[in-house]
């Protein structure tokens, strides 16, 4: 049976989901309704249905959702029942911050390992991980079975070293460099621009900004 395919806007939303409904865990709320849930999350109860009947559905009408099922089968769906090896490319402030967020271990994340070229960084631990040299690079890929790889280098040197990363068979990459890469379709990328989130939030308090001045004029 061929499975069907799910638009990337309802899987942008999963994991809100996901973090919305671990907060209902740890407050101790066994059972929600859509709407309970759309009040939360901003979003149309049925949309909400409509989203999670993309998997099966998960609840019963008039009954709601069991909150902790739920959160286990959509963590299932995205793949966070199971570790996926992370290394981090790029040792300099970005790279460590990531490297010290402890919580993507929470979510079977594991940061193996961080490169950089800058030999006075060799040997320095970031959180108990050590940063190496990019010629230990195909080497530690291939002994730690590394799926995923953070890109935090400058945007000059990233189409480079993504297609180093794909030849030492990375599958992933999470790509905070400002630039695009193009790289073969059978590699995942998942482009993580900050600069572009900071214009959006201008935009909108820009627009914001408006439409009170708008409402004073009046």
């Amino acid at each position: 049976m061929e499975e069907k395919e799910i638009s990337k806007a309802v899987i942008k939303r999963l994991p809100r989901y996901y973090r919305y409904l671990g907060e209902l865990m740890e407050s101790g709320v066994e059972r929600i309704s859509s709407n309970e849930l759309s009040s939360k999350m901003k979003v149309t109860a049925s949309q909400i249905r409509q989203d999670l009947n993309n998997f099966g559905g998960f609840g019963q009408q008039g009954y709601g959702y069991n909150v902790k099922h739920l959160y286990t089968e959509i963590g299932k769906i995205l793949g966070l029942d199971k570790n996926h090896n992370v290394i981090i490319v790029g040792a300099g402030n970005l790279g460590q911050a990531i490297a010290n967020y402890g919580a993507f271990e929470k979510r079977g994340f594991i940061i193996k390992g961080i490169f950089d070229v800058n030999p006075r960084l060799q040997g320095v631990t970031v959180r108990g991980i050590e940063i190496r040299m990019i010629d230990e690079l195909e080497q530690f890929i291939k002994d730690n079975n590394v799926q995923i790889a953070a890109l935090t280098i400058p945007k000059t040197k990233a189409a480079e070293m993504a297609e180093l990363l794909v030849k030492y068979g990375v599958k992933a990459i999470w790509n905070f460099a400002h630039t695009d890469l193009n790289l073969p379709d059978d590699i995942l990328i998942e482009n993580v621009h900050l600069s572009e989130s900071l214009m959006r939030l201008s935009y909108n308090i820009t627009r914001y900004e408006k439409e009170r001045l708008n409402e004073n004029d009046n």
